[in-house]
């Protein structure tokens, strides 16, 4: 499931602040003010600037690899030009559930901080899956990512990945797709694909506790 890889853009900066909080000593340990401010531009309006300020705080390439052996990513791949990274949906989601689960790494101070940045994210970049909230939901949590690909002759790639909380559900849901003719289109797949899967989710699951797309 979800074993092709594809070039991460800006969905990598959620694994850039995972690595940043485990880094601190001891865990849980609170970021400095400077550090935070960086963590949440980096989330909330995908400051790059930030993201890369933060990438070499962590030890670039090397910092997120090691982090990713805590998290259980095997198949997430650091490029030194840290958007060029390359992932799977399976880890991206393995990534989501380490952020989310009481039986991760985190502390819960640090998933509580992570996923209140991705519940803030602008308005302008809360499309993806949040497509396939309920009307009314505000337990949704984001990080997109987009760019064009060079070597797909400028064709975008659209990267979606989060967390939909619901009565009875938790859903965790990542989309990465590409060799789309435009962001708009890319941004149009990625919300009818998140919405068809969790359309077919709900309808099949039943019980509580998180559930994967």
């Amino acid at each position: 499931m979800g074993a092709r890889r594809f070039e991460t853009a800006s969905i990598v900066k959620v694994n850039i602040l995972a690595a940043l909080l485990l880094r601190q000593d001891p865990p849980g340990k609170a970021l400095g003010s400077d550090t935070r401010r960086m963590a949440e531009a980096m989330i909330v309006s995908s400051d790059n600037d930030a993201a890369v300020a933060l990438w070499q705080r962590i030890g670039g390439s090397r910092g997120l690899t090691d982090a990713n052996r805590a998290l259980g990513l095997r198949e997430t791949k650091p490029n030194k030009h840290w958007g060029l990274t390359t992932t799977t949906a399976a880890d991206q989601l393995l990534l989501l559930t380490a952020l989310t689960s009481p039986a991760g790494p985190l502390t819960p101070s640090d998933r509580t901080f992570v996923m209140g940045l991705m519940n803030k994210v602008i308005p302008e970049q809360r499309w993806g899956v949040t497509a396939a909230r309920e009307p009314g939901n505000r337990s949704v949590y984001v990080k997109n990512g987009w760019d064009t690909v060079d070597v797909d002759g400028g064709r975008w790639l659209v990267n979606s990945i989060g967390r939909i909380v619901e009565a009875r559900h938790d859903w965790l849901i990542a989309v990465l797709s590409d060799h789309h003719v435009s962001q708009k289109e890319g941004v149009r797949v990625v919300e009818k694909t998140a919405t068809y899967v969790l359309k077919e989710m709900r309808a099949a699951t039943a019980g509580d506790g998180p559930s994967q797309g």
